[in-house]
């Protein structure tokens, strides 16, 4: 019984005093490296065009388990599909993928944001909020 602890501490102690076994990172100073399939919060994309890729088909809001995406379609002078209310309840979400493979448009993608800490009550990002990390890559 004594035995085990004390390998247990010498393990300790030996990767407390190696300098090259650390895993500190200086996370508000320097971003953290994500993984390549890392799924963070989903944003919306915008087309050649300028304008967004969705169409309001609403099958992102079908397929989605957790039921926190809701949309409301309607056209524009072409006939063009649009959503005129998108909203995407972060506090509900997955992160799950579904409704990026979901979209035959490919409008909705899983970003790498994750600081998703907030002072207010309410998580729910409207179409706006979604397109704005998509404006910021563009520009």
């Amino acid at each position: 019984m004594i035995l085990p602890l004390v390998k247990g501490l010498l393990l300790t102690l030996k990767r407390f005093l190696n300098p090259f076994t650390c895993a500190t990172e200086s996370y508000p100073d320097a971003r953290p490296r994500l993984a390549k399939r890392f799924r963070g919060l989903p944003e919306l994309q915008i087309g050649e065009d300028g304008r967004e890729k969705c169409v309001a088909c609403g099958l992102c809001a079908k397929v989605c388990p957790s039921q926190c995406i809701s949309i409301e379609g309607a056209e524009d002078e072409q006939f063009r599909r649009y959503p005129s209310m998108y909203e995407l309840d972060s506090f509900r979400c997955i992160f799950c993928g579904f409704c990026e493979e979901a979209c035959p448009e490919r409008a909705i993608l899983l970003g790498d944001v994750f600081e998703l800490a907030t002072d207010k009550n309410s998580g729910v990002l409207d179409k706006e909020k979604l397109l704005e990390s998509a404006r910021k890559r563009k520009s």
